[in-house]
């Protein structure tokens, strides 16, 4: 539990820092170290909910909120979020999910780091119809998997050029933040599993230090591009690791 323990800090740290809760890492590391599964989706949640509540806070203090872009993929997104987290999978498809998960968010992210200008952004009036589908694709893929979303939310807003770069990370941390509450109650409409989620007490402690950790990161020290290029290296080293996980 230590070594798992420490790399939900590190993990922690690195998303935070870039305005997201980590989820889609936290489910690699927990199969990875066979954690039960049934219980799986919960910690992660749990997790995100944790980190992301410092960074939605910060950005909302910050007054980078801009509710006109957030509510139309919210509207979308936490009914979606709740029906797929009550949805039951098979382990293997489950890995199997998450394997393109990470792997499209690698991706994903790579196209985010090169994103953070404000020099000559035009930005775009998306329609809210298609903001509102946006939401609910992401809101189901989130759901079932386990995960907030905002990993797959930032990228696209960016290349819709839907906000600026401010307003787009606290659009997507407030995103991660209530689609993983949505999420979670799906989950738990499967099973009581409340007892057995505190006998991994000391992940929820360490992802909120590194939270806050990576919180200071991102406001002091490192910039979002270089944080976003290590993450996304994290996310697909773990995809690859899921991947041989499923292959052997």
């Amino acid at each position: 539990m230590f070594i798992l323990s420490l790399l939900f800090f590190v993990t922690a740290i690195l998303y935070s820092s870039v305005g997201f809760g980590g989820g889609s890492t936290y489910l690699a590391l927990l199969l990875i170290w066979d954690i039960p599964y049934y219980i799986i989706p919960v910690i992660a949640l749990f997790c995100n909910i944790i980190v992301v509540s410092g960074n939605s806070i910060n950005y909302i203090k910050a007054g980078n909120l801009n509710h006109k872009l957030l509510i139309p993929y919210l509207i979308g997104s936490v009914p979606f979020s709740f029906i797929g987290g009550s949805i039951s999978l098979e382990k293997e498809i489950f890995e199997i999910i998450l394997f393109f998960v990470l792997s499209i968010a690698g991706v994903l992210l790579l196209i985010n780091s090169n994103s953070y200008k404000e020099d000559s952004l035009k930005l775009r009036d998306i329609p809210k119809i298609f903001s509102i589908l946006i939401g609910s694709i992401l809101g189901l893929v989130s759901g079932i998997v386990g995960i907030g979303g905002g990993i797959f939310l930032s990228p696209i807003l960016f290349l819709l050029k839907a906000g600026h770069p401010k307003q787009i990370a606290t659009t997507a941390s407030l995103f991660i933040l209530i689609n993983s509450i949505s999420g979670i109650f799906g989950q738990f409409t499967k099973q009581n599993i409340l007892n057995d989620i505190f006998d991994y007490w000391i992940l929820f402690l360490v992802v909120l230090l590194g939270g806050q950790i990576g919180n200071f990161l991102n406001l002091k020290f490192l910039s979002n591009k270089l944080l976003t290029i290590i993450t996304s290296g994290l996310v697909i080293f773990v995809a690859i690791r899921i991947g041989s996980k499923i292959l052997s």
